[in-house]
């Protein structure tokens, strides 16, 4: 019996052979081949979008037009419902539920909530709409400017993006921001009885 030691670990290797164990290996000096391939011709890559918009309402009122806007509130670019749901608290998921069949939920996971510090931030991480092999972060920053708020999105991910997917999502965010003003100053519109 031989134990494997580390920072985090302590474990215990009975019944291993030496060769059954991982070794540790050595970081490797970055070569000059192109990015890295998946099968084929599919390049890994990147995409970040930023988005910033003001807003007439308080931090606190654009925070939950945006938990409105990611959550049941949410809306495509021509206006069709898209609702989805998410838990806010850390770890909390954010998903699209499509109901059940045959005593069969179904749906698709677009994320986790990462940080939730309301009504400042809120990031997302997942496959978000992707149905394929990526990993996305999205980061809600408000921050009080003048009499409102100052959101700012930013949406970075990376892996197997399709051209058209990444040519349509700066568009897709454009739309949920502008939601997000609208479902904000609506608020800010009826608690002042309609006056602003």
């Amino acid at each position: 019996m031989r134990a494997a030691r580390g920072p985090a670990c302590d474990i215990q290797t009975k019944g291993m052979k030496e060769t059954d164990m991982a070794t540790p290996t050595t970081p490797t000096t970055p070569t000059k081949t192109p990015a890295a391939t998946m099968a084929g011709n599919e390049t890994i890559q990147t995409l970040e979008i930023r988005k910033e918009i003001q807003i007439a309402a308080s931090p606190e009122i654009v925070f939950e037009a945006v938990l409105e806007e990611i959550g049941p509130g949410s809306q495509l670019p021509d206006g069709n419902p898209f609702p989805m749901k998410v838990e806010p608290w850390p770890g909390g998921r954010w998903y699209r539920d499509l109901g059940e069949t045959g005593g069969h939920k179904y749906g698709h996971l677009w994320g986790h909530v990462q940080v939730i510090k309301a009504p400042t931030l809120l990031e997302l991480c997942g496959p978000m709409p992707m149905s394929f092999p990526a990993i996305n972060h999205v980061q809600y920053r408000l921050k009080p400017s003048g009499a409102g708020t100052l959101l700012t999105l930013t949406h970075r991910a990376m892996g197997l993006l399709p051209q058209e997917l990444k040519d349509g999502m700066p568009e897709g965010w454009e739309h949920g921001v502008k939601r997000i003003k609208v479902i904000a100053e609506g608020k800010v519109k009826s608690t002042n009885g309609g006056a602003r």
